[in-house]
């Protein structure tokens, strides 16, 4: 006969349950709110001119030119950032797994990427000028993208860590049983198994990148051109919503909420796009 639930347990359950629906609502009504915002404020001043012409004479001052100038820098700065980190990134993370293992420096390293993680970009933002003072660089692009890379190096490390930790042992286990290395184990058998989770785990890192401010602050400058050279300063979009929050007039302000618009699309984009290529590598993967 089938024993009953204590009235305890079953109020303990409930209560649980609440919990989570009142977090998934927070949650939920948190971005319903931002994009709401977002929309109802900047969409009235997104317009074709605004995505493909770069600021006009007098363009903070309400007149006419666009955001064409920082859309690209944002690109430039977080997809030469996300070369790096992956750069640097992937070995250490396949190291980990393949080498170190459970082993206490391994634990160690893990433990430094994740403080690494947690650190604030401003941080990170004033290392990179350190750095730029020490090699006699001033704001530029090269500066930005060495900021990022800073930034995202602990975010795209230690995600794919936790990806390739997932690893089936047995994969492994057979390709040393046929002969192979450690290295080749690691290049031809586990890259190609967790590449869906290494390619979101580099979506992340680049989304990150992309939305960030302090860190290129003093590192990648501001200007109203198109990006041209890596040691000549470059806009961002996060720096091109401060400066047009910051004016006194409106219109300028209501355009701050149109930039903040077009980067809230590209970070969902690069989230879609993230899922859905992950959906594609899943395809062929062992489970």
């Amino acid at each position: 006969m089938k024993k009953s639930l204590p009235r305890s347990n079953h109020l303990e359950e409930g209560f649980i349950k609440f919990l989570m629906l009142l977090s998934l609502g927070f949650l939920a009504g948190s971005l319903s709110l931002i994009l709401i915002t977002v929309i109802v404020k900047g969409l009235p001043a997104l317009n074709l001119a605004m995505l493909t012409q770069t600021p006009k004479g007098g363009y903070y001052l309400g007149k006419e030119g666009g955001i064409l100038n920082a859309i690209l820098g944002s690109l430039y700065l977080a997809a030469g950032a996300t070369f790096l980190a992956l750069l640097l990134g992937l070995p250490v993370a396949l190291y980990l797994h393949t080498y170190a293992r459970r082993s206490h420096w391994a634990d160690g390293v893990r433990v430094v990427l994740d403080v690494l993680w947690g650190v604030p970009s401003i941080v990170y933002g004033a290392f990179g000028f350190t750095i730029m003072l020490a090699l006699g660089l001033r704001a530029s692009m090269l500066g930005g993208i060495l900021a990022l890379t800073f930034l995202e190096l602990p975010i795209m490390t230690r995600a794919m860590d936790e990806v390739i930790r997932m690893m089936p042992c047995d994969l492994e286990q057979a390709s040393y049983a046929l002969g192979a290395t450690r290295l080749e184990t690691a290049l031809r058998v586990v890259i190609p198994q967790m590449l869906p989770g290494l390619t979101t785990a580099i979506l992340l890192a680049f989304g990150r990148g992309i939305g960030d401010a302090a860190s290129v602050l003093f590192t990648a400058g501001y200007t109203d051109r198109l990006p041209s050279s890596l040691l000549r300063p470059v806009a961002s979009l996060p720096l091109a919503i401060f400066f047009q929050l910051g004016t006194p007039f409106p219109e300028v302000q209501q355009r701050a909420y149109a930039s903040a618009l077009v980067l809230t699309v590209i970070v969902l984009l690069i989230s879609l796009g993230s899922r859905w290529l992950a959906g594609r590598l899943g395809r062929n993967v062992i489970r």
